[in-house]
């Protein structure tokens, strides 16, 4: 297939160069032929400044399709946090830009790096160091020099349709040469002593994945194994540098401080879990079927939704059926509808947030499998019941929530099947700690969710393995420590 521009007007990209193929976004992102060929690679030219908007999840599709899209979604996030954006490039850049811009009478400056290539070609090595860093096609950096030095204020990601008409044909030059490059990896030190490993964890937060108990197993494990422990707030990210790993036990989300932390302590190069790729993927419903549809990993009738499209959903899956905001959590964002006017309602509701929501058949059962897996092996299993006349885990009334007990078993007790497909889903993901949800049907197993950030709670997810859990998911950090500073050395 490939390269594959994708825009939002096929007017948006006027050019013809050989090897391009123009694609609008509606296409890519509903037609199944582009999720058949996992070869292309996506030039993804669409507006992309709005979280869960139509230019993210073309991005978002494009990495669940093994498309190689730029830019990728972990650099749409970046842009999304409140850090400072000087953070996302190298300390040569910093001097790079003094020196370049030492004569300049302004107190600002605005340069366009079109795929890597300044079109006043004055300043073509930082706009190199831009396009080597962030992977972004067409880009505008805003600098400005408020106490005598110059810094980055603001970068912009840039349409087509957004150039000057004169400097256009720059674009196409520039598209032309940049298929010979390719960014060049950096190293870090590799440092001495005892593992030191951070735990990010808020005990008071409203859903946190593990209970202060646990947190404390966590720590008693890491000092068994002859590492340093130490529990970190959200107000600790500039402690990171100094650990040798990361364990975020607070919900995730792309738009949250733990997706910082995720991305900061990878720069830095720690052992991150979770990684910020796994936060992207699996906090993304629309990723997540995308996935596992194409790997031929069961899940439960799906589609995906978008305005043109609401009046499918009754005869494609009946009712009720189930419609979920794609980053929804802990029950919150997920809807069963039970009559025509409250799709629509509810439909309505939810593309106000997002340009696709996830509609799926309704599956009924007393309880969901949950297995850990956790560097690619099944860590823990537990039946999670539903709560108590209610249809899903958790049940919200009243300002109060009720939940459904919990039974662990050990990974033997579970079905062959339930624990085989959970692991084929999360490898599809990475090696980290993942959470699998599952329904079972006889013998057809469905895979409803993989979490990136699972339970691990005393008397419930270890009510089998008890401390041994706790030791095994420190062992494998323990391991991964040691082996990056086998290969720093």
């Amino acid at each position: 297939m490939g390269m594959l521009v994708v825009v939002n007007h096929p007017r948006d990209w006027p050019f013809e160069v050989e090897g391009m193929r123009i694609v609008t976004a509606r296409d890519y992102l509903t037609d199944p032929a582009y999720s058949e060929n996992n070869s292309a690679r996506v030039l993804n030219l669409c507006r992309t400044e709005r979280y869960q908007g139509r230019g993210y999840y073309v991005s978002l599709l494009a990495e669940a399709r093994g498309h190689r899209p730029m830019p990728e979604v972990k650099t749409l996030g970046d842009l999304q946090t409140p850090e400072p954006l000087d953070r996302l490039l190298p300390a040569s850049f910093n001097e790079q830009l003094q020196r370049a811009l030492a004569q300049s009478g302004e107190a600002t400056f605005v340069l366009d790096a079109f795929f890597g290539h300044d079109p006043t070609r004055r300043h073509e090595s930082l706009a190199q160091q831009l396009f080597a860093t962030l992977r972004i096609p067409l880009l505008r950096a805003f600098f400005d020099r408020p106490r005598g030095r110059w810094q980055l204020r603001d970068l912009a990601l840039v349409g087509v349709a957004d150039v000057d008409a004169t400097l256009r044909p720059h674009v196409a030059e520039a598209a032309r040469e940049f298929m010979t490059r390719s960014p060049r990896p950096r190293m870090k030190e590799a440092p001495t002593g005892a593992p030191q490993i951070a735990i990010l964890y808020d005990e008071s937060a409203a859903h946190p994945p593990s209970n202060p108990a646990a947190i404390a197993k966590l720590c008693d494990a890491a000092r068994t194994l002859g590492m340093r422990a130490t529990v970190i707030g959200r107000a600790d990210i500039e402690k990171l540098a100094a650990f040798d790993a990361l364990f975020i036990r607070e919900t995730t989300n792309v738009n949250h401080h733990t997706y910082q932390f995720a991305r900061r302590a990878a720069q830095e190069g720690l052992v991150v879990v979770d990684d910020p790729d796994s936060i992207l993927k699996c906090t993304n419903k629309v990723y997540l079927n995308e996935l596992l549809s194409r790997h031929r990993v069961p899940v439960p009738k799906t589609l995906m939704v978008h305005r043109d499209n609401v009046d499918q959903i009754v005869p494609l899956l009946g009712l009720p059926c189930i419609l979920k905001q794609p980053d929804s959590a802990f029950s919150l964002g997920v809807a069963k509808v039970e009559t025509p006017e409250a799709v629509r309602d509810v439909c309505e509701d939810l593309l106000a947030k997002s340009d696709l929501v996830v509609a799926q058949e309704w599956l009924p059962t007393t309880f969901d499998w949950r297995v850990g897996v956790y560097d690619r092996r099944p860590l823990y299993v537990c039946k999670y019941f539903m709560a108590p006349g209610h249809w899903q885990i958790v049940k919200r009334e009243r300002g109060r929530t009720v939940e459904g007990s919990t039974q662990a078993l050990s990974v033997g007790e579970a079905p062959e099947i339930v624990v085989r497909t959970a692991v084929r889903a999360a490898n599809l993901i990475g090696d980290g700690l993942y959470g699998v949800d599952l329904k079972q049907d006889g013998q057809q197993c469905y895979v409803m969710e993989v979490n990136d950030n699972p339970n691990l709670d005393t008397d419930t997810e270890d009510g089998v393995l008890k401390d041994a859990l706790y030791r095994e998911v420190m062992g494998v950090f323990l391991r991964r420590i040691q082996e990056r500073r086998r290969i720093a050395a």
